[in-house]
């Protein structure tokens, strides 16, 4: 089957979409299919396109059996709401532009955020007569609207391209249960949603002993607890609340606190840190392989934090990555949240309410006086019966060609039926 992707982060961005799109392009084209990826030049965590990219308006590449097509898409140095709405709808036009010398396909996949990539994908469907499947990774209008972010006006248009893009999609698939159910309350049909679900990188679950001390050895850790935070640097992560925490213990020499990536939110961050003189924040940039397994294999507690506001319509796939590399996970997040769902299903570790240092505190005190080997088997059990490559990834080919099969099917009967008339 000929497959075209469409999704503003790829390969080579290693965390969020980028990895999510890049493993399942990777996969599908692994099985036979004929796949093409449009997409922008990497700029993400850091919002900076990647050295070997820069000043470039277009390009074509190939990567493990997948046709990546890139094209332009403004990166802006401070990111606001403004200027995210510019970055995506000028990924939107060009990518669309150079659609428009393409052979048809026989289906569209097409991953928001961006949501309107959900417009341009009608004028595609209509243009080759193909279904398209859309996949939702980030419930754009409840985030902007939850966090405050765009005016109303802006909100009802995107809300009104939210629907188009559900309804007239063959299926629609997201990350989560509590995702799935806030779309279907938009009024799509159970059936239509499906879960498309991380896939772990179980790799990740064999981390030596070695791999740990040397990464303690390079940074000059020595023995100390080590509480990290591994990511994208965002608005929606709430990471005032880690250094907060820090400062409510800064004399403890024992323990110290990694803020681990990038994002458009760093900066900020690391100036609240210098203001408040913490001497037991460190900040690192994102990781090559080798130190980010290293730091998987040394952390002795994962934090992973959001907003109060934040619900169902964000998980972390730093979730996936800390479970199955045994990490024991305080989870600073709403109690309603999938995140909290996870964390109570697989048992590696406790919840506390977020943007809370006090408690953020006492629950990385109550999981250090605990058993963490135990947290650690748990964890990656779970990880790796919920998240398996053969599972995800195995259903994703499922869905696929289901949707090539209805659209054929659909096919027949209007001929059939203009045939009879």
């Amino acid at each position: 089957m000929k497959i075209y992707i469409y999704s503003i982060n790829y390969w080579p961005e290693e965390t969020g979409i980028g990895a999510f799109t890049t493993t399942r392009a990777e996969y599908l084209a692994s099985v036979g299919h004929d796949v093409t990826v449009f997409t922008t030049f990497p700029y993400y965590p850091e919002w900076k396109v990647r050295s070997g990219y820069k000043g470039r308006l277009f390009s074509t590449e190939e990567r493990n059996g997948v046709r990546v097509i890139r094209s332009y898409a403004y990166v802006p140095e401070r990111v606001s709401s403004l200027k995210r709405v510019i970055h995506e709808a000028s990924f939107i036009i060009s990518s669309f532009l150079r659609s428009l010398g393409s052979k048809r396909p026989d289906l569209l996949y097409v991953v928001s955020p961006p949501l309107g990539l959900g417009a341009s994908v009608q004028f595609m469907r209509l243009r080759w007569r193909v279904p398209y499947l859309f996949e939702v990774e980030d419930l754009q209008p409840d985030a902007a609207a939850d966090l405050n972010m765009l005016p109303r006006f802006v909100l009802k248009a995107m809300y009104r391209v939210e629907l188009m893009a559900y309804r007239n999609a063959s299926k629609v698939a997201t990350l989560t249960g509590g995702m799935r159910e806030r779309i279907v309350e938009k009024g799509i049909r159970l059936e239509s949603v499906v879960l498309f679900e991380p896939r772990a990188d179980e790799s990740l679950k064999d981390i030596s002993p070695g791999e740990a001390k040397r990464f303690r050895e390079r940074f000059n850790l020595g023995d100390k607890f080590i509480v990290s935070h591994s990511g994208n640097i965002g608005i929606k992560q709430g990471l005032e609340v880690i250094l907060d925490t820090a400062k409510l213990i800064q004399f403890d020499d024992s323990i110290v606190f990694l803020i681990v990536g990038d994002g458009a939110a760093k900066k900020s961050i690391q100036m609240r840190a210098e203001q408040l003189n913490l001497k037991n924040v460190l900040f690192l940039p994102l990781l090559e392989t080798q130190d980010f397994r290293g730091l998987l294999g040394a952390t002795d507690i994962a934090i992973v934090t959001q907003k109060k506001t934040v619900s169902d319509i964000v998980f972390p796939s730093k979730t996936v990555t800390y479970l199955v590399a045994g990490c024991p996970v305080v989870a600073s997040v709403n109690e309603r949240s999938e995140l909290a769902r996870t964390i109570a299903e697989s048992g590696a570790g406790l919840v506390v309410s977020p943007e809370d240092p006090g408690k953020l505190l006492e629950g990385i005190r109550n999981l250090r006086s605990q058993d963490l080997e135990s947290c650690r088997l748990k964890a990656r059990e779970y990880a790796l019966n919920r998240w398996s490559g053969a599972r995800v990834l195995g259903f994703l080919n499922r869905t696929v060609n289901q949707c090539r099969k209805e659209n054929v099917a659909l096919e027949s009967k209007t001929a059939h039926e203009e045939c009879d008339w």
